[in-house]
């Protein structure tokens, strides 16, 4: 059976891209990385893909995008694209025609906190709890059926720290996630999903590795 092929879509340092190329290499998600695609010239994660010879590229998200983007998927096969810190929304042309095929990885428990500044919407609505989610990409931002989270009590407010306690959360699911997809595990079901064929209603909760 062929891996599957799978891009990666980042913006900054691509710190979850290192993650998953860990356990890409460990044998543990049984993928290939195709390529690395940056709207961000200067993204530290370029460098990291170079250094694990994986194809790159930047792209202009302002003119094109959806078709540069349609254009690689079709020519290399591709069967998963994950966004890991990419923070460009995905044109509804692209989530409509690879609907259940794109996974995100959200700083928060959605659906909690859609969008950008998570950590300070959690600040001021003075959550209890914070986390991560990865869920299925649709046209609607941050919409789509939540996969799994993980998520630890907040009893300290101060966004470095949140941010830290965030990125363990993310460096742990975000890898179940496309394990189970590359494994056939996950399905998405419009606005549900099916884990080993069992419709789920509610995101599985991650009991998180200390």
């Amino acid at each position: 059976m062929k891996k599957i092929k799978s891009i990666i879509l980042i913006s900054g340092n691509g710190s979850n891209l290192c993650n998953v190329i860990k356990y890409v290499n460990s044998g543990y998600i049984d993928m290939e990385i195709s390529m690395v695609i940056s709207n961000n010239p200067d993204a530290k994660g370029l460098v990291i893909a170079s250094d694990n010879k994986i194809p790159t590229l930047v792209i202009d998200t302002s003119k094109g995008f959806d078709d540069k983007l349609s254009e690689i998927i079709e020519k290399n096969s591709i069967g998963l694209v994950v966004l890991a810190g990419f923070m460009k929304i995905i044109p509804k042309s692209i989530t409509d025609k690879y609907d259940g095929m794109i996974l995100n990885l959200h700083p928060s428990l959605l659906p909690k906190h859609k969008g950008l500044d998570t950590h300070q919407k959690v600040i001021q609505a003075k959550d209890k709890f914070h986390g991560a989610s990865v869920h299925y990409v649709t046209s609607k931002l941050d919409n789509g059926p939540v996969i799994i989270q993980g998520k630890y009590e907040v009893d300290d407010y101060d966004e470095n720290i949140m941010k830290e306690q965030v990125h363990k959360i993310e460096y742990q699911i975000l890898p179940i996630a496309i394990k189970w997809f590359v494994d056939g595990n996950i399905t998405k079901l419009d606005n549900r999903f099916s884990f080993n064929k069992e419709v789920l209603e509610c995101p599985i909760q991650h009991i998180l590795d200390h």
